[in-house]
């Protein structure tokens, strides 16, 4: 079986995160919503003031997941945090704990900083919510996600 990797994503692989991040829009059936543009991820992620970081998982010099991630604070720890805003294997590698090695490397970063804790959102629907629960994630069924974008956002933002 041929190894599988994970390493931390370069400039270079900004096609590969698109491409990864496409196929995670038609997985989650919400390709509709993926706006993202190389461009996007070239200066979002490696610019001159990073808002992410990527994971990369390579089999054989293939891409076959990622991890995207970055900081939130805890104003009740008074520490950072990391949040992962996605976590994707592509359906050919899964079942070869690509998941597993990605998260196990976000919580050695998360570790690593001094940080605190590891978010991350799951649909309701989306079967690897067993897999999480199995390795200690924890459904905070107390907080309820909510989201302000497009006419309303700007809204809001008006009456500033």
């Amino acid at each position: 079986m041929t190894q599988i990797g994970i390493r931390e994503a370069q400039r270079e692989d900004a096609g590969t995160i698109l491409a990864l991040i496409e196929e995670l829009a038609a997985f989650e059936k919400l390709s509709h919503e993926a706006k993202a543009s190389h461009e996007d991820i070239l200066r979002d992620g490696f610019g001159a003031r990073p808002y992410f970081e990527c994971l990369l998982a390579e089999r054989a010099g293939e891409a076959i997941g990622f991890a995207l991630y970055f900081s939130n604070y805890s104003t009740f720890e008074g520490r950072p945090g990391l949040f992962l805003e996605d976590l994707f294997v592509s359906e050919r590698a899964r079942g070869l704990g690509v998941g597993r090695m990605l998260l196990t490397r976000l919580a050695a970063i998360t570790v690593e900083r001094g940080w605190r804790r590891l978010d991350l959102q799951v649909l309701h629907w989306n079967p690897a919510r067993d897999f999480y629960h199995r390795l200690g994630i924890c459904h905070n069924e107390e907080w309820l996600p909510y989201r302000l974008t497009g006419q309303a956002l700007l809204d809001l933002a008006a009456e500033a």
